[in-house]
């Protein structure tokens, strides 16, 4: 014998019937005995209960409601019968809407629908359907035959979710069957009866229990319960996209799973099947050729992987009853647990401290109240001593479980798991693990779930491909060229680095666009055009914070002076922020300190190695020099990659002005050259340089020679400055003569010396590191206690969006390293 179960998504209309009933015949054909549960059609149940619920609070909505239910059966039995089948059908499905109609109308009059009648409602459903499923069934030539299951599953009077009398059940489903040989037996799910005959449920999803009961009783080959789903998953996944179909599962983690908010099974299905060693299958019927799920006794994996799943359980509370009380008494727990019992309020997760002062326990959030009553009323002599504190209830927590069989058997899984989420921001509340080492469970804030599932999900199941979520802000040269690179390296990423880059966010000033499941940076511009909303810098924190993902970088390719207000917030999400954006780093120390200090705090990273030297490695050259223990005596720098394209190319008899609007073609300058020949720029980076090499210098305490006269700086627009640039052209002239007549170049030169800072334009000789700088580079000269004889030079390209891009590109890919 084979038990199969039907969900609602299956029998949901006439369609669905005749989809598996063409699998059905198919089996038939093969000589296979079946025993076929189905549930109600898609969506009754829960009209049912609405319908029930308006009647009960006097509301003459049911009664449409009501007609609606009626309308899909009658409409399900015109899409499958012809005459005269058909009119026998729905003359008998209309009788038993009389009756529902009648009973709903009484639940209307008194305003009251006890549990027991609540079950007798529910039935309408399950009966129904597999009537005229049985009909259907029997009008395309399956020999099958309708069976209440109210005949067959007896119960106690626990209304709503009855416990089985199985001494009793199994003797009549074993009676029964022996009695029907025959043909398909077609059986109501979630229905049965006590031994009275009134009706009761198994609770919701009790239809896949009452198809394990049977295969149970019958000591059935298998049990089939088909879905909507291609098994179990390793996550939900409607929160974890990623998710994928576990090939098979033992008895105890199917359990684990069920119990930790898998819905693709109720968790008492699997007790009747593993009292029998029957083996499970969770098949998809809107793809019957895929094998699903196996649960059962004999697992061979061929993944091999630490875990097999992650669930949660939303909207949970934890309750802790706490003190000096508690300590060395005995029956104490006993107590507690018994109260609860008794009010039947469903313990979820316990933990206890090892010194017994504290006893906490999660339920769900909707028994918040009582249980907090009941306990203070059990306890209320302690409480009143104050040897016990009153009940502490945190609420608005969720609860997830990361479940496997093969964890006991692999060191470091908890290790793992912990140092993902605190890396990531998530603080755990409280943990439990049994000593069967088969479930680690934790309760977390409930904003914080969907973060959890997705990043323990990448730890344990796509460890090979580390995900990192990209948000990036500023779109212009340096903005677009890093998603360009992206795009031609994502592909030599994922398969050499096992690095999974995702443009989860992007903004300029006008528009943002965020998408968790990933821009693609090859198209971005497409997708922002038609997709993105108006953009603002709270708008931008709020998606992220909205989006609360795991693993994130936010990077920064404005030159927007008021955006780093928004930094501390960022890492304050547990966000990692990578910066060519040379404001934050260079504003007041204090700010800086305070960014630095946030990182460390949130375990994130603070980079902003492209501030100086573009993609040049100069503060990391920097800071592991200090950090190892040397002294930084001197910097001496040439720091800005226009102002070096100018003096490099810039000859006696050339004019000055010609040499600005060449650099400011060549995208070497910003778009007014005032910014870059102000020295704003080199200040802001000699200021980082020294922060980096240990001083706490201020911008204002930088002493910055001019290089333009103020008249050009006054200028009212650009092209009012380059008018007054061509006066100075002489003064201009003159340096550069006099400097040739030396054998000298010149060099707009900053430096830092014990602490003080300077920028100057300086006339340097072939001696000097800086005699032949060419195009826009960069030269970072460090002399150092290990340093001294030779200095330590870092030189290279300072200017142009490749170079930078490619900066922030790389402290992203070191981001990646860090991360995981």
């Amino acid at each position: 014998m084979i038990v199969l179960k039907f969900g609602g998504s299956s029998v949901a209309n006439a369609e669905r019937i005749k989809h598996l009933a063409r699998l059905i015949k198919e089996r038939v054909l093969l000589d296979e005995e079946l025993c076929i549960v189905f549930s109600a059609m898609g969506g009754v149940t829960d009209a049912l209960i609405l319908s029930a619920s308006e009647a009960a609070s006097g509301n003459e909505g049911y009664l449409s409601k009501a007609e609606e239910i009626r309308k899909k059966h009658l409409e399900t039995v015109e899409g499958l019968l012809d005459s005269p089948a058909k009119e026998k059908v729905l003359a008998a499905v209309n009788q038993d809407f009389d009756v529902l109609f009648n009973l709903l109308k009484g639940v209307f009059l008194v305003q009251e629908a006890s549990p027991r009648t609540m079950d007798y409602i529910l039935s309408f459903g399950e009966r129904n359907s597999v009537y005229i499923i049985s009909a259907y069934f029997q009008s395309i030539g399956i020999p099958s035959a309708y069976v209440d299951a109210r005949n067959l599953i007896k119960t106690n009077k626990d209304f709503g979710k009855a416990q089985v009398n199985f001494k009793l059940t199994n003797d009549l489903i074993r009676t029964h069957f022996k009695q029907h040989e025959e043909s398909v037996q077609l059986v109501t799910g979630f229905i049965a009866s006590d031994v009275g005959g009134l009706t009761t449920t198994l609770g919701r999803g009790g239809s896949d229990y009452t198809a394990a009961i049977l295969a149970g009783a019958l000591d059935a080959t298998s049990l089939e319960i088909w879905t909507d789903v291609n098994g179990v998953l390793t996550s939900n996944p409607r929160v974890v996209k990623n998710a994928y179909t576990i090939a098979q599962l033992s008895y105890d983690e199917a359990m684990e799973l069920s119990h930790f908010g898998a819905k693709v099974i109720y968790p008492p299905t699997i007790q009747p099947a593993l009292s029998r060693s029957v083996p499970i299958y969770i098949r998809n019927t809107f793809n019957p050729g895929f094998k699903g799920t196996y649960i059962g006794k004999d697992i061979q994996r061929a993944d091999r992987k630490t875990i097999t799943g992650v669930t949660s359980i939303s909207d949970i509370s934890l309750l802790t009853l706490e003190g000096t009380g508690l300590i060395g008494k005995p029956g104490t727990a006993a107590r507690l647990f018994n109260c609860l019992g008794v009010h039947k309020i469903n313990v979820i997760m316990i933990t206890q401290a090892s010194s017994e002062h504290s006893i906490c326990f999660a339920v769900m959030s909707k028994e918040t109240k009582t249980a907090t009553r009941v306990i203070e009323a059990e306890f209320a002599k302690e409480i009143e001593n104050e040897q016990i504190k009153p009940v502490k209830a945190e609420t608005d927590l969720s609860l997830i479980a990361v479940i496997g069989e093969n964890m006991k058997k692999v060191p470091g899984v908890a290790g793992s798991l912990f140092k993902a989420l605190g890396q990531n921001g998530i603080n755990v509340v409280a943990i439990a693990q049994g000593s069967s080492e088969l479930n680690i469970s934790f309760a977390i804030r409930r904003s914080e779930e969907y973060k959890a599932l997705n990043l323990v999900h990448d730890v344990f199941f796509l460890s090979e491909n580390k995900r990192i979520n990209v948000y990036l802000v500023g779109l212009g040269l340096i903005g677009s060229t890093l998603l360009r690179q992206i795009a031609e390296q994502y592909k030599t990423l994922l398969h050499d680095k096992h690095l999974d880059l995702k443009i989860v966010g992007i903004a300029n000033s006008r528009k943002m666009l965020f998408d968790k499941s990933g821009i693609d940076p090859a198209n971005w511009q497409k997708a922002l055009d038609q997709h993105g909303v108006a953009s603002s810098f709270e708008g931008i924190l709020e998606a992220m914070k909205k989006l609360n993902l795991p693993n994130s970088v936010f990077v920064d390719c404005t030159a927007n002076l008021e955006i780093r207000h928004i930094y501390p917030n960022i890492l304050n999400q547990s966000i990692s922020i990578s910066t060519a954006n040379k404001v934050a780093a260079s504003s007041e120390y204090s700010f800086f300190v305070e960014l630095k200090r946030l990182a460390l705090r949130n375990n994130v990273k603070f980079l902003f190695e492209t501030n100086v030297g573009a993609g040049l490695p100069v503060l990391s050259t920097l800071s592991g020099l200090v950090e190892s223990g040397d002294h930084i005596q001197e910097i001496q720098a040439v720091i800005s990659g226009s102002l070096s394209f100018i003096f490099n190319n810039y000859k006696a008899g050339r004019p000055f002005k010609e040499l600005i609007l060449k650099a400011r073609e060549l995208g070497y300058t910003e778009p007014d050259p005032r910014d870059d020949l102000s020295g704003q720029d080199i200040k802001r980076k000699i200021v980082i340089l020294s922060r980096v090499a240990g001083y706490p210098l201020e911008a204002n305490e930088v002493h910055v020679e001019p290089l333009l006269p103020q008249s050009c700086m006054e200028a009212k627009d650009i092209e009012a400055f380059f008018k007054e640039l061509e006066k100075h052209e002489v003064y201009f002239g003159n340096l550069i003569e006099n400097a040739e007549r030396k054998g000298a170049k010149l060099r707009y030169l900053a430096s830092l010396k014990n602490g003080k800072a300077s920028i100057n334009l300086v006339e340097v000789r072939a001696d000097s590191p800086f005699f032949n700088l060419a195009r826009t580079d960069n030269m970072i000269v460090f002399h150092t206690s290990r340093y001294q004889e030779r200095p330590l030079i870092v030189q290279g390209p300072g200017a142009g969006s490749d170079v930078t891009a490619a900066g922030v590109f790389a402290e992203i890919i070191q981001l990646g390293s860090v991360i995981f």
